[in-house]
């Protein structure tokens, strides 16, 4: 209690604290802390009653939200209107089996993520390759135990836990990127359009997708360092002088700092700090030459000296496609770019992907989106 008589209700109550409460206080305020939690939601996919209703009952006395169906097909219905945290799915069940229906909960966008927990009533060094083959993360042999039960639900709820916050790292990444980009008004879709520009390139170099998608990323991540500048420097009307160029250029080193911590963003990294390298050697931050410069950040930026010269500004008109193509073939005489990359560029659709990537902005705020355009992006131009 506080000195005016209220209670401070978000102040956390210390260890030493809570051990000094009598025991049913420090019960009653476990509880209620506990209560607070999201509570995870496992489904039970088992056609035999008996295990059903027994799976059910341990998972709920553990805490869980337990939702039950009898077979595969209403597996899926339930999983296309909710998502769960985690499937306990028998193995073998008539009509569609447990293999079977992982397969299908592993193809599914959606739920591609979701663990699967698999019961078998048979050998499990028989059937451990087939389980896994389809998709399950791991293989239960009943009968098990109650005790066994919950500890393996609830190590693949850690591990889920650890793959969701990651998730929401890089979503809340993507939305601080977007807001660097919202600052300037006339740099409105310059993120999506790059990253359907240097896709497009990607696509035609025929890079394997795991490049496509750093390519991706990086049309979203590869300013993001500009959270960091000032905007007297970053709005400037006017040139910048030689000590505002010099913070303007961190941006690259400040970007790859922010994003250097998640490890699913390590491919993206090169193209945030290396998009402003030259190809003679004159560009920043580290002054590289040639193939010295990585090959997606040589991509991405072909793709954002093309999107700057397409787009208005307050000081220029837009350049036409014809028009953008000419300067940058100037740009690449005088040793600015990758005079391969930037012939392979002039052969692209310019006019639709631009298009597209209007069409499809909205959308590009969530991963999964941006990896359905992706996979639209690799049959339209492959």
């Amino acid at each position: 209690m506080q000195s005016d008589g209220t209670v401070n209700r978000g102040a956390p109550l210390s260890a030493e604290a809570l051990a000094a409460m009598p025991e049913h206080l420090a019960s009653a305020w476990s509880e209620s802390v506990r209560t607070l939690e999201p509570q995870a939601a496992v489904l039970v996919v088992d056609d035999h009653d008996v295990s059903r209703r027994l799976s059910v009952a341990i998972l709920e006395r553990e805490g869980f939200e337990a939702l039950a169906v009898q077979n595969g097909f209403e597996a899926l219905d339930l999983l296309e209107r909710r998502l769960v945290d985690l499937v306990l799915l028998d193995q073998s069940m008539p009509g569609m089996d447990g293999l079977e229906c992982c397969r299908r909960i592993r193809a599914n966008r959606r739920t591609s993520l979701v663990p699967v927990l698999m019961v078998t009533s048979l050998r499990v060094e028989d059937h451990e390759d087939d389980a896994v083959a389809a998709g399950a993360d791991e293989l239960l042999s009943r009968p098990f135990t109650p005790e066994t039960l919950r500890i393996r639900v609830r190590t693949m709820l850690r591990q889920k836990s650890v793959i969701d916050r990651l998730e929401e790292a890089e979503s809340i990444l993507f939305a601080l990127a977007t807001a660097v980009e919202q600052r300037d008004p006339c740099t409105s879709g310059h993120c999506e359009r790059l990253a359907m520009y240097a896709v497009s390139l990607g696509t035609a170099m025929q890079l394997p997708h795991p490049q496509l998608l750093a390519l991706y990323r990086g049309g979203y991540l590869h300013d993001i360092g500009k959270i960091g500048i000032p905007d007297s420097i970053l709005f400037k009307p006017g040139p910048l002088n030689n000590q505002e160029w010099r913070v303007m250029k961190t941006h690259t080193l400040r970007g790859e700092e922010i994003c250097r911590p998640m490890k699913c963003l390590q491919p993206v990294l090169p193209v945030i700090r290396g998009h402003h390298e030259r190809w003679d050697g004159s560009g920043y931050p580290d002054g590289l030459l040639g193939d010295e410069i990585p090959l997606l950040a040589r991509v991405m930026q072909i793709a954002d000296v093309f999107d700057a010269l397409t787009t208005e500004r307050p000081y220029k008109a837009a350049l036409t496609t014809r028009e953008a193509l000419r300067v940058m073939q100037h740009e690449t005489d005088a040793g600015w770019h990758d005079p391969a990359l930037v012939e392979l560029f002039e052969c692209l659709p310019h006019d639709l992907l631009r298009d597209t990537a209007h069409r499809d902005s909205t959308g590009w705020n969530s991963m999964d989106a941006m990896r359905d355009s992706l996979d639209r992006l690799r049959r339209a131009v492959g």
